[in-house]
């Protein structure tokens, strides 16, 4: 096993990543799963929770989440995470000036749609060292083409929809989504609508 570098007595930084205990983790969106992201921030971790939605969630307050504006989130946050659903209005949500807000030391992980983010700015940002990595489930055009410069950077993970590739998941979403159908089929209103409220910064 290669030992760290060690230059002028000072460990090489780029080995390691950053620790996530007691930082502050902003959410954009605060749906189930952005709730869903609080709980494990807030009580796993110690983090500070920071949130943006349409309006204040009274489910905020078992995590001691503070509501904020998105330039407020984008700008303070350590690690920027997108919870929100894709629409017309949450296109390209994030992009050159949202990227321009980050600190450099910010992780940004998008878990929502592909098409929220402007792609092109996301990599220049990664490319410059604007912010300092990314997390990516989704991507602007799925499958990710090979040819795809974010492909060659070394401060992205990658999880192309495979983060719930457990079994028990897989089980539950094929259970919802026969459920959905048979209420619809029923004349009942499924469980799970999709929504068309957007978010507003």
């Amino acid at each position: 096993m290669e030992l760290p570098r060690i230059q002028k007595g000072v460990v090489d930084s780029s080995y390691y990543a950053q620790d996530i205990h007691g930082k502050r983790l902003g959410i954009i969106g605060f749906g189930r799963i952005g709730q869903a992201i609080a709980k494990r921030g807030h009580f796993g971790f110690g983090m500070e929770i920071v949130y943006h939605s349409r309006q204040p969630k009274a489910e905020a307050k078992p995590f001691n989440a503070t509501f904020c504006s998105l330039h407020e989130l984008l700008r303070t946050a350590d690690f920027i995470c997108v919870t929100i659903p894709l629409s017309p209005e949450t296109q390209q949500l994030i992009g050159v000036k949202e990227f321009s807000l980050m600190q450099p030391h910010a992780v940004f992980v998008n878990i929502a749609r592909g098409p929220i983010v402007d792609e092109e700015a996301l990599i220049e940002a990664l490319q410059s060292r604007r912010i300092y990595a990314a997390g990516l489930d989704v991507f602007s055009q799925e499958p990710l083409p090979m040819t795809s410069p974010i492909l060659t950077l070394s401060n992205v993970v990658f999880t192309p929809h495979i983060g719930s590739a457990t079994g028990e998941t897989r089980y539950l979403m094929a259970k919802l989504a026969i459920q959905n159908l048979t209420a619809g089929l029923l004349g009942n209103t499924p469980p799970n609508l999709v929504k068309t409220n957007t978010l507003k910064s």
